[in-house]
């Protein structure tokens, strides 16, 4: 680490030039043979009574020769340009696959807490923003635009999904005599827009017009899990695999879900609305205060169907098995329906909502 920087360029210019002298000493002449061998021959003197001067002299003549009979590879910038990228796409693989995955909260199963895709209608006569409004509210929080105006007389049919990658839902409204691609889900349409099978829409009447404001970007610690156990009041997430109630999509496969870790392997868990109880105690953590609080848009804890019915029926979940409910209990899919989670089903913990830059911004609690 003490020897001049000097020193290490002309023994590094050496090596290369006594290695482009075995590689090619067939194709070059016998005066390029001469030459890159005196140049190492100056070279290797000035190193060895370190004339700082002679050696740089003469790593600047051997480098000039180096360069000039060392071809360059055919179509280096572009074979640069091709490892570079494969370098970057070998490591967002890694990252993706170890340690952090990025994923989309598409429902409200745990609004207030992280927002699913969320609809915002607005009256058919008030018109959208302008283009640049448009543009700041999808870069800050997400928000697309939609206005759907009906062609002719017409009557819905359908309302089915069609998915782009992951995070790109939209839905086909198939109607008797025409069909829309609209970029929200059918649940949204149905909720928030009140698009149906069965409803009527007259030539020029709005089928659906507002924002739909996308659900919150999350990255999902994938690392965590591997070396320390899940904590009860974790949010995460898993994989649905072999869970009966969960149909798989056909496209997709099994969904991956997010929700609340609110029962550990062998807790007994029990509902009184609002509350909800572990070990016969209500369950502690800011994540269960603030759901079991019911202010603001939380509503408690509700009672489930097949698990968790009756406050007084406890449950308790079964080794290697996980309970997870979402903090929207009202409208959660959760394991009060279709039972606790297998072990080898988990994912990873919610780590951070990237985008977009709402309230939500930041560290998941």
């Amino acid at each position: 680490m003490f020897t001049p920087a000097y020193i290490k360029h002309g023994r590094i210019l050496i090596r290369h030039a006594e290695k482009l002298l075995r590689y090619r000493k067939d194709l070059l002449s016998e005066t390029t043979i001469s030459e890159l061998k005196a140049q190492i021959k100056e070279v290797r003197a000035g190193l060895k009574t370190r004339n700082e001067s002679m050696v740089k002299a003469g790593s600047e003549r051997l480098h000039s020769l180096y360069m000039q009979y060392t071809p360059a590879p055919k179509e280096a910038a572009w074979r640069e340009n091709v490892e570079v990228i494969l370098v970057a796409v070998v490591v967002a693989v890694g990252i993706r696959s170890f340690f952090l995955q990025p994923f989309k909260i598409p429902t409200g199963s745990m609004q207030p807490t992280l927002n699913g895709i969320i609809g915002h209608p607005i009256p058919p006569n008030q018109p959208a923003p302008n283009i640049l409004r448009q543009i700041g509210e999808f870069v800050v929080l997400g928000r697309n635009y939609i206005n759907v105006v009906s062609a002719e007389d017409d009557q819905v049919t359908q309302v089915v999904p069609k998915k782009f990658g992951f995070f790109f839902t939209f839905s086909r409204i198939i109607c008797d005599r025409q069909e829309y691609l609209v970029y929200a889900p059918p649940d949204t349409l149905r909720q928030d827009f009140k698009v149906l099978p069965g409803n009527r829409y007259a030539k020029g009447e709005t089928i659906a017009k507002g924002a739909i404001d996308t659900g919150d970007q999350v990255f999902v610690d994938k690392f965590t899990y591997n070396f320390v156990k899940p904590h009860r009041g974790d949010v995460f997430v898993f994989r649905t695999d072999n869970i009966l109630g969960i149909p798989g999509d056909p496209e997709t496969g099994p969904p991956f879900f997010i929700k609340r870790l609110c029962g550990l392997p062998e807790d007994t868990l029990r509902i009184d609305p609002p509350l909800l109880y572990v070990d016969e105690k209500v369950a502690e953590g800011y994540g269960f205060q603030r759901v079991m609080s019911a202010k603001g848009n939380y509503r408690g804890y509700a009672p489930g169907r097949d698990y968790l019915g009756d406050a007084t029926k406890p449950y308790t979940v079964p080794s290697n098995h996980f309970f997870a409910m979402g903090d929207n209990s009202y409208n959660s899919y959760d394991s009060r329906w279709w039972g606790p989670v297998p072990e080898e089903n988990l994912v990873g913990r919610g780590l951070l909502v990237y985008w977009p830059f709402n309230h939500h911004w930041g560290l998941i609690r």
